[in-house]
């Protein structure tokens, strides 16, 4: 892909074309569009609703509103939903920290970029689901070889955001206070992440033989 493939502008001809694609195995295909504003935002708007994305800040806003957000939130970011196995399954802000107030607390560096996620709702979860997601979007923002370091400030009461990003290798820095939340800035650079990445795996793999091991003695 370009590297400039995370900065353009979202129009009507562009809304439907699949900028990212990763299939992981003994899970599914999960691709990356731009957000359509018409068709997604009545979907997304279900999801802001619900208790576990109270920290979105969107829980009382109607679709119209949360669709005048969205048109607001495109003057100066990009917004992309993620599908799996072709549903609409997350959403992902993407920004740069020089438009955004979270650049007055920290020096800005090139090659910086930051981002927002929230992951759909399900009645019938799927094992280690929310962190392929993330996956899916930390591979999506570094296959731009522009972007070198990842930021995200985080509501501070946001407890499983926080072990996601631990996980995917962001360094917790200090706190932050924002107009709508106290926050945590933490980054995550292309090393950090790929060494989180291998550790992941060789966590996995552990237990895999651990796992084996225990079989061996089951009758």
């Amino acid at each position: 892909m370009k590297n400039n493939q995370l900065d353009f502008d979202v129009n009507h001809k562009k809304q439907n074309k699949i900028v990212f694609t990763k299939d992981i195995h003994n899970c599914g295909s999960f691709q990356l569009r731009p957000i359509d504003l018409l068709i997604d935002i009545p979907i997304i708007s279900e999801w802001v609703s619900k208790e576990y994305a109270k920290y979105w800040g969107m829980s009382k806003m109607t679709v119209d509103q949360i669709r005048e957000e969205y048109k607001d939130i495109l003057s100066d970011s990009n917004v992309f939903v993620g599908l799996f196995n072709n549903q609409l399954t997350f959403l992902l802000e993407c920004y740069h920290p020089k438009d955004d107030v979270v650049g007055l607390y920290y020096d800005i560096q090139n090659g910086d970029y930051g981002m927002h996620i929230l992951v759909a709702p399900t009645e019938n979860p799927i094992p280690n689901f929310t962190w392929n997601v993330f996956t899916v979007v930390m591979d999506f923002i570094f296959s731009d070889d522009k972007i070198d370091r990842i930021i995200v400030e985080p509501d501070v009461r946001n407890e499983k955001i926080h072990l996601l990003n631990k996980r995917a290798g962001f360094e917790y820095q200090k706190q932050i206070v924002l107009p709508e939340k106290i926050a945590h800035l933490a980054f995550c650079t292309r090393e950090q992440y790929a060494e989180a990445l291998k550790m992941n795996k060789n966590i996995l793999k552990s237990n895999v033989i651990n796992y084996e091991h225990i079989n061996k003695f089951i009758p």
